[in-house]
């Protein structure tokens, strides 16, 4: 898995089309979550598009995220989003500020606020999980 400051690196030389590309080439990269997890409890409300995360937890405690939506740009945003707190501990994900690690994309500037709505709900999700686990 690239690490997001790789990432953030390609995506500042990129221009706004390309940043668009880089978004859904991350998304397309996310595993596959299965249908059967795409369900009312699993999805993220507040997005204009579907977005649906599903936690599982490794043997060693680190929580693992699947997640999908029917948004190719979206889906692309939840990945960027569990580059932050992916595989990792429960309370290292609660430390994690994943808005200061998603602050140098500077999304809401490049992206439709339309995109962007639903980011703060996927991190909300994400932390509600974490706090749930520790």
């Amino acid at each position: 898995m690239t690490s997001l400051s790789d990432i953030h690196d390609e995506y500042d030389f990129l221009d706004a089309d390309d940043r668009y590309r880089l978004l859904i080439d991350l998304g397309r990269a996310l595993e596959p979550m299965p249908d059967a997890l795409k369900a009312d409890t699993t999805l993220v409300r507040g997005c204009s598009a579907s977005v649906w995360v599903y936690p599982t937890r490794r043997e060693d405690g680190a929580l693992h995220f699947l997640a999908d939506s029917n948004a190719a740009i979206t889906k692309g945003i939840i990945a960027l989003v569990l580059l932050t707190v992916q595989d990792q501990l429960p309370a290292a994900i609660a430390a994690t500020d994943i808005e200061a690690c998603l602050a140098p994309f500077d999304l809401k500037n490049q992206l439709s606020s339309n995109r962007t709505q639903g980011i703060p709900n996927m991190i909300a999700l994400i932390r509600d999980t974490a706090a749930r686990y520790t």
